[in-house]
Order: structure tokens, then C-alpha cells, then sequence
């Protein structure tokens, strides 16, 4: 549980410093995200993205599982 705990927080540490190049990818725009935008309301569900992220993290994950 501890190493698992400990490459979470490398893995965050990571994302925080690579965060300028990482926001430049178009993740959270792509085809199927749900926006709604209305006068005083704004309503973002990233579907596609989740979706996206889930599969390839699944395949990372199995990868080096073995």
C-alpha cells in the first residue's frame, strides 16, 4: 500500500511540473465532452476525455503490472 501511495505522489509531483505543456494538449475539448453554457450557469462534463484517460491509463497500468 505504501508504493503504491508513493508513486501516486510521483506521478502528481510529475503532472504539477509538466502542467505548462500538459494543458496545451487538447484533452477536455474533444468530441462527446458535455458543455452547457447558459447566462449565470456553466455545466462541463468531460466524458470522452474520462473515458480516454481510463483506457489508456488501463493499458499502462496492465503493461507494467507484469
Amino acid at each position: 500500500m505504501s508504493k503504491a501511495l508513493i508513486i501516486i505522489g510521483i506521478v502528481a509531483v510529475l503532472a504539477g511540473l509538466l502542467w505548462p505543456w500538459l494543458s496545451k494538449l487538447p484533452l477536455g475539448h474533444l468530441p462527446g465532452d458535455i458543455v452547457i453554457k447558459r447566462e449565470n450557469f456553466s455545466f462541463y462534463f468531460p466524458i470522452t476525455t474520462m473515458i480516454l484517460i481510463s483506457i489508456v491509463l488501463s493499458v499502462l497500468l496492465r503493461l507494467f503490472s507484469k
